[in-house]
This record gives structure tokens, sequence and C-alpha cells, in this order.
């Protein structure tokens, strides 16, 4: 979006590189990487990077501050999975954006949220993956990719603050169910690494007398007093995870990333913050498909300029929504273009699960060897405690299909996981 940074970058880029960036991101992270790497960062203006970031946190601290909002979200927490303790925000949020073609705004395009999430993300590889991309492609030093007025020892310290709390590395574990076969282990092992943690498997947990314990390398039970917490709640309830301790019990524990948040800024959020008369014009039309098959959904929608068929039957397709279940992750479930079928399938009783969303069209703004590339730029926050909520780092999917995320692009080129740099002398 940069053009001469762009076509510098794809003028000097040769393959020899590529396979470099990939043996350096394998030997710092310590494991093979899982998913696709993008052969490129791309190259936005900080003032975009800016109003993504202030777009997102307005979102989030309006959802932390409406008591109303959460008490309905805390509603959609499943049985079981409520966790006692609640922090008062979230440590972790991820705000995804894409950008579509309106000719009304500056330089003819505009942002749209994708998904908000509390939840962490590749916090720890993604810094190193934007490392790599300066170092094996010597981009230039007055590039940026720390945001919030950070820099990189800001940044690590800002993490560790954030993961660790008050406690030593020991006493705080990474927890994911079976970590060491998912396909963010590089980023388990840098974070692990960097702050002298251990990654432990969820399951693996001991409870003893209010407390929850783990075995250190020695073999020695070594109390926990914060999680770090990377196990997806709709993993655990899709496979069926039997724990050795309830989630819902009174442990004397904190969590760095509260469980309970998952679920309150997830998804379930974007109803609310299209309703928000207006105040976030980022958010695509979405409504609960409960309120579009029973209530006023469809009529919202309609006002808010979606195009919907006058008249419906059961083969009636929305080519203009999306369906999405509320608490999935990594884009598992949207279905494109749901026929009436497929909404009224939905058992009553979970239609309040599921949103039917305007389906936005990413412009292909990236320039590649292999033609225009879309962009999904992911702002990655962090918030401890007593602190403020700033926004840290930015992540990037480049993509050229339905689905950005780094799964849905396979067998492609100069598509992947990527990351985003700034030019810090032009702002």
């Amino acid at each position: 979006m940069i053009p001469d940074l762009r076509s510098e970058f794809n003028r000097q880029f040769n393959s020899s590189q590529y396979e470099l960036l990939l043996s350096t991101l394998e030997s710092r992270c310590g494991a093979p990487i899982g998913f696709r790497v993008a052969e490129t960062p791309i190259f936005l203006p900080l003032t975009l990077l800016d109003q993504l970031a202030a777009s997102g946190a307005e979102m989030a601290t309006a959802l932390v501050a409406d008591s109303d909002y959460l008490a309905a979200a805390r509603l959609s927490i499943p049985p079981g999975y409520r966790v006692s303790r609640e922090t008062g925000h979230p440590n972790f949020l991820t705000a995804d954006f894409s950008l579509i073609r309106d000719e009304g705004s500056v330089g003819g395009l505009a942002p749209r949220l994708v998904e908000i999430q509390a939840f962490p993300s590749v916090f720890g590889y993604q810094a190193v993956l934007n490392s790599a991309y300066r170092e094996v492609f010597d981009l230039r030093g007055s590039l940026g990719t720390y945001l919030g007025g950070l820099d990189e020892a800001g940044y690590w310290d800002l993490l560790r603050r954030t993961i660790l709390g008050n406690f030593a590395p020991e006493n705080v574990v990474l927890t994911e169910v079976d970590p060491m076969n998912q396909k963010t282990l590089p980023d388990f092992l840098v974070t692990a690494e960097r702050l002298g943690i251990e990654v432990v498997d969820i399951r693996s947990l001991k409870a003893e007398h209010g407390r929850l314990l783990y075995r250190g390398k020695s073999g020695r039970l070594i109390p926990i007093h914060r999680i770090y917490n990377r196990a997806i709640a709709d993993e655990l309830i899709n496979r069926r995870v039997e724990l050795p301790f309830a989630l819902d019990g009174d442990w004397d524990v904190e969590w760095a990333g509260h469980p309970n948040w998952y679920f309150l800024i997830s998804k379930f959020s974007i109803p609310w913050l299209f309703g928000s008369s207006n105040r976030f014009p980022v958010v695509p039309p979405g409504v609960f498909v409960r309120d579009f098959l029973e209530g006023d959904g469809r009529d919202r929608l309609i006002a808010a300029g979606v195009p919907l068929p006058a008249k419906v039957s059961s083969e009636t397709v929305y080519s203009d929504l999306l369906l999405k279940p509320l608490f999935s992750f990594a884009g598992k479930g949207i279905q494109f273009e749901p026929s009436q079928t497929q909404l009224e399938e939905i058992p009553r009783s979970t239609r309040g699960d599921y949103l039917v969303q305007r389906r936005m069209h990413f412009e292909p703004t990236i320039a590649t060897p292999h033609g225009m590339t879309q962009a999904e730029i992911r702002i990655l926050y962090l918030w401890p405690d007593g602190g403020k909520l700033t926004a840290a780092l930015s992540l990037v999917r480049l993509g050229r299909g339905k689905m950005m995320g780094v799964d849905h692009n396979k067998n492609q080129e100069w598509v992947g996981a990527s990351g985003a740099f700034y030019p810090m002398d032009r702002e």
C-alpha cells in the first residue's frame, strides 16, 4: 500500500531469501512452522495502523464498561466454563480488520471489523517473525513495526508484565491441550524461553486443597499462581476434553487471560456493536440468527442497507450474508451464502449461538508476482493488571481466497502469515 516500498521489495526478492526466512524462524522458535509463512511483509502508513488500533480499543473499552452487555454475554458461557475470580478487564485482545472499497473514504478504502476477541494471539512468534523479515530482507532501519510507542525492549517488558503479573516465572505456566502438537507451538516455545515459564498440557495439572500444581522438569510438584491460558474453550468442548480439575471451581490461582473473557468479547459482541446507534461504523451489520428468523433482525439489516431478497422461501439464498458460529476460532464453521433452509435447521435453542453478518469483500491491495492479494490486519493489544490497554503489534494474513486464515490459503505463494511495517520518517 506504499507503492515505492512495495515495488522495491518485489524487485529485490529472490527465493533463496524466503528459504532463509523459514530456516531462521525454525531455528529461533525451536520448532518447525506448521502453517504457511508469506514471502513478504506489507508496508502501511502508521496513520492507518493507528486508526485500526484506536477503533479496536474504543470498541473493547465500550464493551467492558457496558454492564448490560456483559450480563447478556455472561449468559452465553456454557455450563462448567464460567470460571471464578473474573478480572475487571481482559489481559489480551485482538481486533481483525479488512479493507474494503469505499469511494467516499480517503484513498478509496475503508476498514471493516472482521472479528474482535479477548484471547491471546501469537504475541511471541509475531515479534520473531517481524525481526526475521527485517534481517533476512535487509529492511531499512527507518521502518517500524511495534505500536503504542513501544520498541522491542518495551514490547517484551509489557508482555512479561501482562503474563507474569507479580509472580516468579516458576509459578506461572502456559497451558494448552497437547501443546507440543499444536500449530502454535513455535509461539509457545518462544514465549516460554523469553519469560522463563513452562509449557504444560492443561490435562496434566494437579488439583490439591484448592490449589493447582504442575510437575516441573525435576519431577517436583510446583504450585501455580498464574496461568497464561492458551486452551481454547471451543476445542475443549468439541474434543470433550476431561480436565483433572473443574474449571468453574474456586481455585487459588490467577489467570493471564481469564477464560470468561473469551466469551465476553467475541463475535457475540458484533450485534451489540452494530446496534450502538452508528457509534462504530467499522462494524458490518450483523444480528443473531434468532433475531433474524424470529425478531426484527431482518428489518434491521435492511435498514442498514444490506440487500436481502424481498420474498423468502426455503430455497432463498442470502448471497450478501455470512453465517458464523459465535465461539469458533480460526474461521471454523463460517458459511458463505447461507440458505433459508440452513438457517431454519439450526435448533431454536441454539439460534442465539450464531449470527448472520453482511459479507465484506476484501479489496486486493498488495501487489505480488502472483497478482493482487488481500490483507487482513490484526491489531494485538496487551492490558496488564492495573495497567492500560495498549495496541502493541500487528499481525497480517495474506490471501487470495474467500477465507483469510493460514489454513485456507494452501498450495499458493505469497500468501499466509505475515507482518506489517510502517515508515517512521513519513508521518
